[in-house]
Parts: C-alpha cells; structure tokens; sequence
C-alpha cells in the first residue's frame, strides 16, 4: 500500500474515533464522512468493520449503548467533521509534507 493510500486510510480511522466519541452509528458516520468529508461509505464502513474485529468487546457495548443517546442536528454534524479534518491536519502535517488530509480539506471547503 502506498503511502498516500495508508496516510488515508489512517485519516479515515481517525475520524471513525471521532465519530465514535460523538456516540454517532456505523451508519450515521458512514453518512456523515460521505456528505462532509466526500469518503465513500464503502471505505468508512470496510475500516469500520477492521476496528471491529481488532476491538470485538468495545464495539459490543459501543452498540448496546446506541439505543440510549440523543441524535445530533447536521449543522452539528457538520461542524464536527470539519473540525474533525482540521485537528487531524494540524497534528500530522509535516513542514515539507502536502498531506492527503489538507488537499482532502480544500476539496471540501471548494463544494
């Protein structure tokens, strides 16, 4: 894998974290990263599926306690992914580096 391909996919993890802090479902961060972050939910949901196997007990409990919260609004949403994005770039981008996440950043910030 390429190291494009592997800073990606560890972006793409990094805000399934995220999104798994915000108590958000397999499927509402599947939405979420497809509407504000232009990641394809087959991505999402495949490094999704990884971190479950890695992680079989949270991922139990993560999903028995998904009946018990409250749902967050889009303007919320939105703004935690972009937040999101922009926490990751800054704690990752290398002086030479024109990393992924920041090119990923400008396509979002140009729709």
């Amino acid at each position: 894998m390429g190291e494009s391909s592997s800073s990606y996919i560890h972006m793409v993890q990094y805000l399934i974290e995220k999104c798994l802090i915000f108590h958000m479902t397999k499927e509402e961060c599947m939405e979420a990263l497809s509407k504000h972050a232009n990641i394809q939910p087959v991505i999402t949901s495949t490094v999704w599926n990884e971190l479950a196997k890695e992680n079989k007990g949270f991922f139990e409990a993560y999903n028995e306690s998904q009946s018990k919260k409250d749902k967050m609004s889009e303007a919320e949403t939105s703004a935690m992914i972009q937040k999101m994005i922009t926490d990751h770039d800054s704690s990752t981008k290398k002086p030479q580096d024109s990393s992924s996440v920041t090119d990923h950043q400008e396509m979002i910030e140009s729709d």
